[in-house]
């Protein structure tokens, strides 16, 4: 028999048999780390944890004459790659070709990672920067050094500003120079600011403050104990998703106390789970909702001085009422959002409604998803009217 042992940075990875005789064979597939020319680094790739080795065999399958190193020094998310082509070209044929490579990052120059080293290195891609309006300098820091990544991008900008004249700009670059360390070793080179996008740019605008003017109604869910605790759950977390100003939880007569019960426990729990999700990583301080309990008819009463939207099959489509309702919302202190259950909001309050709204003509939308779709449909409404005020303002 003939076994194939694979190796993948110094480890067992797969085992073949053959039914021909002879003996095991082994091939190194990755070398270590002290086989790698560091300095002679081509390309840093970026990959999820977990995908290093995955990204850099598929590496040498697709792309001749390369070399390769998965966790250089144990640093996880990075694959080294060299080549005898130029480093533009390579990163290029790696975003063709490789979905698996998250960020693609064509070196420049290499240097010891010391501040005046990289300094020194980064003085030289100046000329890189010119035509662009604008730049900052991005550095991700592995290892113990004497200085920080906040260290190395005041020094390295200073330095870019003062040799190009090109100015500065955090928020949203036209360029962006790269410095990567690696414990002993730093990369630098320049990439588009695209490369790293932002969540927030130009173009785009926060809707944020706009759910907090919305009373979201909900008519309860009430069909056995489990089934109302979880329906109710799923709720929660959407109000809190979106972190609406309000939830009213609005049944009609008379309702068993212990499926509502059951559906208001599930209601706060949702809330709090997700609320401690955003608590965690939020830079902003979220906004927790509050929970109220009134009946359906007399919230319509006492709010009909108040815009008031209802989502039902019944309304136009909101396609066609998409800048109504953010004219509405943006203009309104508070906007009613009724959404029904098992059954759906009563006709005869349509009467008393601003607008009846078909979120999506033909489909009937689930009861947990009802909340999350008028939302994400206010959401679109109301981006778009700000995105045509903007372009109306700069003509």
């Amino acid at each position: 028999m003939h076994m194939t042992l694979f190796i993948f940075g110094g480890s067992l990875a797969i085992l073949a048999l053959n039914l021909i005789p002879s003996k095991p064979e082994i091939i190194v597939l990755a070398m270590e780390s002290g086989e790698f020319e560091f300095s002679r680094a081509s390309v840093i790739v970026k990959t999820l944890r977990g995908y290093e080795n995955i990204v850099a065999q598929i590496l040498r399958e697709n792309i001749q004459n390369i070399d390769v190193l998965a966790n250089p020094l144990n640093f996880s998310g990075l694959v080294l790659v060299r080549a005898d082509i130029p480093a533009e070209e390579l990163a290029e044929e790696i975003r063709l070709k490789v979905p698996e490579a998250e960020r693609v990052l064509p070196i420049k120059y290499y240097a010891p990672a010391e501040l005046d080293a990289i300094s020194g290195a980064a003085q030289k891609v100046a000329g890189e920067l010119a035509g662009a309006k604008s730049f900052a300098v991005n550095t991700v820091r592995r290892g113990r050094h004497g200085y920080s990544s906040i260290d190395v991008n005041i020094r390295v900008g200073a330095v870019l500003k003062d040799a190009s004249g090109c100015p500065v700009n955090l928020d949203f670059p036209d360029k962006i120079v790269f410095v990567e360390i690696l414990g002993p070793h730093a990369y630098i080179g320049v990439v588009d600011g695209s490369e790293f996008p932002k969540k927030i740019r130009p173009g785009k605008f926060q809707v944020r403050e706009y759910f907090r003017k919305v009373s979201l109604v909900q008519m309860p869910y009430l069909g056995g104990l489990d089934a109302s605790h979880e329906m109710g759950v799923r709720i929660g977390r959407e109000a809190q998703t979106f972190e609406v100003g309000e939830l009213v939880i609005a049944p009609i007569g008379s309702v068993r106390a212990d499926d509502l019960s059951a559906f208001l426990r599930g209601v706060f729990e949702g809330i709090e789970s997700r609320y401690q999700i955003q608590a965690r990583t939020y830079a902003h301080k979220p906004h927790k909702t509050e929970v109220y309990v009134q009946n359906l008819y007399e919230l319509v009463r006492e709010r009909a001085n108040e815009p008031i939207v209802v989502f039902e099959p019944e309304g136009e489509p909101v396609s066609s009422i998409s800048a109504r309702l953010a004219e509405i919302t943006i203009k309104s202190s508070r906007v009613s959002f009724l959404v029904g259950s098992r059954e759906g909001i009563p006709h005869g309050i349509f009467r008393f409604a601003s607008l009846v709204v078909d979120l999506c003509p033909g489909v009937t939308i689930a009861t947990d998803l009802a909340a999350a779709s008028a939302l994400t449909a206010l959401a679109f409404a109301v981006h778009e009217r700000l995105s045509g005020k903007t372009e109306e303002s700069g003509q």
